[in-house]
C-alpha cells in the first residue's frame, strides 16, 4: 500500500530533516509552508508543495483540499512548524506572544484537528508526531511564552491520542533541547552563545535535526504501533537529571 505523509513546517531546518528521511523510506510527502518560493528552492519539482498557514482553520483545511484534489490521504502526519520567543514575562509584547502561541500551540490544534477529521471520515488508521520542548517540562529562565505554548501542545498530544486511540489513530510528541537549526540562531548565532547552551546539557552538546527526525520517523511508523499519548525528551537528560558537580 501507498505509503504519505504530511509535513507542515517542511522549509524548516527539522521540517528538512523529516522530509528527507520519509524520502528515504519510501514515503509519497505533502510538504507545506507559508513560503512557497522557499518549498520551490528546497525541494524543486519534488513532492506535493503546498502554500498555507495552518495556524488557521481555513489554511489547515486547504491542505487537505489540496490533497484530496491530488488523490492523496496522508496517514502520517509531522507538525514542525513553530518558533523560539525568548524574554522574561514581564517584557513579552503582546504581538510577541501571540506570535509564539500562534506558530507552536494554535497551528499545532487546527492541523491535527483537520488530520485526524480526513482520516476518520476515510476511516482510516494513522499517527501523528508534534514538536514540544524541554521548556515545558522544566523551568528555564525567559521561556515562559514557549513554555506555556509547548505545555499546551502536550496537553493537546494526551487528549487527542485518548480521543482517537478507538479509531486507531495515535498521536506522540517528541521533546527536544536546542537544536542547531535556524530557528536557533539568535541563541547560538555566536561562539560564546553556542559554548554557554552546550554547556548546560548533562550530556554536553547541541541537538541535530537529523536525530530527532529520527524519533519522528519511528513514532511514526508501525514499530510504534503501541506507542500513543507519550511526550518522548530527546533533551541530553536536561529535564530530569543533574550530574555531579565535580
Amino acid at each position: 500500500m501507498e505509503r504519505i505523509a504530511l509535513v507542515t513546517g517542511a522549509a524548516g531546518g527539522l521540517g528538512q530533516a523529516v522530509v528527507a528521511r520519509l524520502a528515504e523510506a519510501g514515503w509519497r510527502v505533502i510538504v507545506t509552508s507559508r513560503e512557497g518560493e522557499r518549498l520551490a528552492r528546497i525541494y524543486g519539482d519534488s513532492h506535493l508543495q503546498v502554500v498555507a498557514d495552518c495556524s488557521s482553520v481555513a489554511g489547515s483545511r486547504h491542505i487537505f483540499a489540496v490533497a484530496q484534489a491530488h488523490q492523496m490521504l496522508p496517514t502520517a502526519f509531522a507538525h514542525c512548524v513553530g518558533n523560539i520567543r525568548l524574554g522574561a514575562l514581564h517584557r513579552m509584547s503582546e504581538v510577541d506572544f501571540a506570535a509564539c502561541l500562534n506558530a507552536n500551540l494554535i497551528s499545532a490544534f487546527h492541523t491535527l484537528a483537520a488530520f485526524v477529521g480526513a482520516l476518520r471520515d476515510a476511516k482510516c488508521a494513522g499517527s501523528a508526531v508534534l514538536v514540544s520542548s524541554a521548556a515545558a517540562r522544566i523551568g528555564t529562565p525567559n521561556h515562559e511564552a514557549v513554555a506555556a505554548a509547548k505545555a499546551g501542545v502536550e496537553g493537546l498530544v494526551r487528549s487527542a491520542a485518548a480521543t482517537y486511540a478507538g479509531n486507531n489513530i495515535r498521536i506522540n510528541a517528541v521533546a527536544p533541547g536546542i537544536m542547531d537549526t535556524p530557528a536557533a540562531t539568535a541563541i547560538l548565532g555566536s561562539a560564546m552563545g553556542r559554548d554557554a547552551a552546550a554547556r548546560q546539557y548533562p550530556l554536553p552538546g547541541i541537538g541535530s535535526p537529523d536525530e530527532l527526525a529520527e524519533l519522528m520517523i519511528w513514532l511514526l511508523s508501525d514499530k510504534a504501533a503501541r506507542v500513543t499519548g507519550q511526550v518522548w525528551s530527546m533533551d541530553a537528560g536536561f529535564s530530569t537529571i543533574r550530574p555531579l558537580v565535580r
